[in-house]
């Protein structure tokens, strides 16, 4: 089973006093790159959450979203700070005798000064709380390894087809490669008789040799045709095979500019041409693997 780099994943768990909602997004790139947005309420656990998510993902860009909503209704207590409440009306005491001010200061007045009552959150039960997020998060987890592995399996289909196009090319140039030395030294005789010259077989093995040395393209092929049962093997077997199938692409590449380089002829000139555009719409299918 292989894994494409893009996926989506979704999960919400609720209870009678929180709901959880993870969203996971991915993209191509070349490591795990996590962004992860969520109430800061949470960042406590924010290396518990990379930790989870690495048993699920080993590469791409990932967008992690979290939202949280408390249900609770005593989640909060007032506090009331006395010393504080008689730091302020000792200074209103002493303001009004020293100006001769009348003394209105009221309950509710004082009350209203800053921070003489103050919500103050009660502490969090974090096992309880990391328990339904943890929850949360291996649900959009597998619905999102769910989405990968749909696409992978697709890209699997579609890789081993171009694969075995650029095998048929292969086949091709084997084939036709030694008819070209035959050609050649075919032409070579019909220049010497045309030319009325006696015919030196030694000299026109030499000339074929020559040519055969300039054009052949045996290990070329041997190596290229190697490349690809290689990486035919690999999607069978599965698991994160992106990076060591983008090295065997780049391989490949490497055969094909040689066989395109080495083409003295216009029919192998031509799928040349066509391994290195199989090979490039392999490439790119490839990067999009984990």
């Amino acid at each position: 089973m292989i894994k494409s780099m893009t996926g989506f994943g979704r999960c919400e768990v609720a209870d009678e006093k929180r709901k959880f909602t993870v969203e996971l997004k991915s993209v191509n790139h070349r490591y795990l790159d996590v962004n992860i947005k969520m109430p800061k309420k949470l960042n406590f656990f924010e290396s518990a959450i990379r930790n989870l998510l690495k048993e699920y993902i080993e590469r791409g860009k990932v967008d992690v979203y979290i939202t949280y909503e408390d249900y609770t209704e005593d989640n909060y207590s007032l506090r009331y700070n006395a010393a504080l409440a008689g730091e302020y009306l000792g200074y209103l005491n002493a303001m009004a005798e020293e100006f001769h001010l009348e003394n209105d200061i009221r309950v509710s007045t004082l009350s209203r000064y800053p921070d003489v009552f103050v919500m103050e959150e009660q502490d969090i039960d974090e096992k309880e709380l990391w328990s339904g997020l943890e929850k949360a998060l291996r649900g959009a987890c597998e619905q999102f390894v769910d989405s990968r592995v749909k696409e992978g399996e697709a890209l699997k289909a579609d890789l081993l087809d171009k694969l075995d196009a650029m095998l048929s090319d292969v086949d091709f140039i084997e084939e036709r490669s030694p008819q070209i030395m035959k050609e050649y030294r075919t032409r070579l005789e019909i220049q010497e008789i045309l030319g009325d010259r006696q015919i030196d077989d030694a000299r026109i093995a030499t000339e074929v040799t020559i040519y055969a040395d300039k054009v052949c393209v045996d290990e070329e092929t041997v190596r290229l045709r190697s490349h690809i049962m290689t990486t035919k093997d690999t999607l069978l077997a599965g698991g994160s095979i992106g990076r060591k199938l983008d090295f065997i692409a780049q391989e490949m590449n490497r055969e094909a500019n040689t066989i395109l380089s080495k083409a003295n002829n216009i029919e192998i000139s031509d799928i040349g041409i066509d391994l290195k555009t199989g090979i490039e719409k392999v490439r790119e299918q490839i990067q999009n693997i984990e």
